[in-house]
């Protein structure tokens, strides 16, 4: 790990070294498998290292206006957009920076599809195929009454133009979950594959995860091709491409307790800077801490947000933190830096890139102006 002493607080930073191991590892699927995989902004959007991700993927997803923008200006090339609803005002100049736009509904479809199709745009249908391993509602996009996606009895037939079908069931799913999901699409939407060109299997395929099985996901999509030849293959992994790439470097500037509950007050927010630590929720591992146990001190982490509910716990350190003591919570880049906020106008965490060398290199810092230019 980088030295502590030389990164500013509270810092995210990235780990170079961790991020070129999980591109060799998905050089390896796009290559055997056949399968093409992009990247999904909406889990990264850290455009530092677009260049970077170019060379080892095969192109990018946008949700939005904004990131479609971003990937062209970027990322050097036209995105593949999908949203749950476009509208007049962004329509337009979504079309001019897309080669790829996927609908969430037959109202959007036949709202805006005609004149996508008119510009040469490879235009798709998200279908929801009632199956998800997902076992936190927030994030199962096939629970009952779900927005995300058309059911197969709302799609009787293909509408003429649609080139694809796009769906997105799994979040940090293994090959196993993709072997039913795309069970799932073959019983309910499968008279439909031999109808269209390509067929994006959306993200949340951690291929990058300790003790995932690639071998099995390469059958998986071979298998499938097999079945379906002539169809492309697209997955969207978010978490995959900087999975346990990175840190988030905080520092403990009070200890407070009440009613026998020790809290660390820390320079960072769980509520503006983790906030999937408080929506999932999970409790991140943290460097020299462990989970508690019997008769071992426990320890709070307090976030520096006026939110009564702005903490996480418990943990167990290996030396007890004291004020100035560095606290580094693990793998802080996916889903993290992307749903930062500045409520409270809390301190923003600077961003870093740690190269292999050793150095550092702060690529980002906030302040006062940032904050002021979001309001009013």
């Amino acid at each position: 790990m980088t030295d502590l002493s030389k990164i500013p607080s509270p810092c995210y930073v990235l780990d170079l070294a961790s991020l070129e191991n999980n591109l060799r590892v998905i050089d390896s699927v796009r290559e055997r498998s056949g399968a093409e995989i992009i990247v999904a902004l909406k889990a990264c959007a850290m455009w530092r290292i677009f260049p970077l991700l170019a060379r080892h993927s095969d192109g990018a997803t946008a949700s939005s206006l904004a990131e479609a923008r971003l990937v062209w200006e970027e990322y050097g090339r036209r995105a593949h957009t999908y949203a749950p609803v476009y509208t007049d005002r962004d329509f337009g100049q979504i079309m001019e920076l897309s080669d790829h736009i996927t609908f969430n509904s037959l109202g959007q479809w036949e709202r805006f599809a005609p004149q996508a199709i008119l510009r040469g745009i490879s235009c798709g249908l998200r279908i929801n195929p009632g199956y998800s391993p997902v076992e936190t509602d927030l994030y199962n996009p096939c629970v009952p009454g779900s927005r995300l996606g058309i059911p197969p009895e709302q799609l009787k037939e293909l509408p003429a133009g649609v080139e694809g079908l796009h769906f997105h069931v799994l979040c940090e799913s293994g090959p196993e979950h993709l072997e039913r999901a795309l069970e799932a699409v073959e019983r309910n939407f499968g008279r439909f594959l031999d109808r269209i060109a390509w067929l994006n299997m959306g993200g949340g395929h951690l291929m990058t995860r300790e003790g995932y099985d690639c071998d099995r996901l390469v059958a998986v999509l071979r298998a499938f091709r097999e079945r379906h030849p002539g169809l492309r293959l697209i997955l969207e992994p978010g978490s995959a491409f900087t999975w346990r790439t990175g840190f988030l470097v905080s520092t403990v500037e009070d200890v407070v307790e009440n009613g026998g509950v020790r809290t660390a007050m820390l320079d960072v927010s769980f509520a503006c800077h983790m906030p999937d630590c408080l929506e999932m929720p999970y409790k991140p591992a943290i460097a020299g801490a462990h989970d508690p146990g019997e008769g071992e001190r426990r320890w709070r982490m307090g976030g520096n947000s006026c939110l009564a509910g702005d903490f996480c716990g418990d943990w167990a350190f290996d030396r007890e933190p004291r004020v100035g003591d560095r606290i580094v919570f693990e793998d802080m880049i996916h889903y993290t830096m992307v749903k930062t906020t500045m409520f409270n106008g809390v301190h923003h965490p600077a961003i870093a890139v740690a190269h292999p060398d050793g150095s550092l290199e702060v690529v980002r810092e906030f302040g006062y102006d940032d904050f002021r230019r979001r309001m009013s």
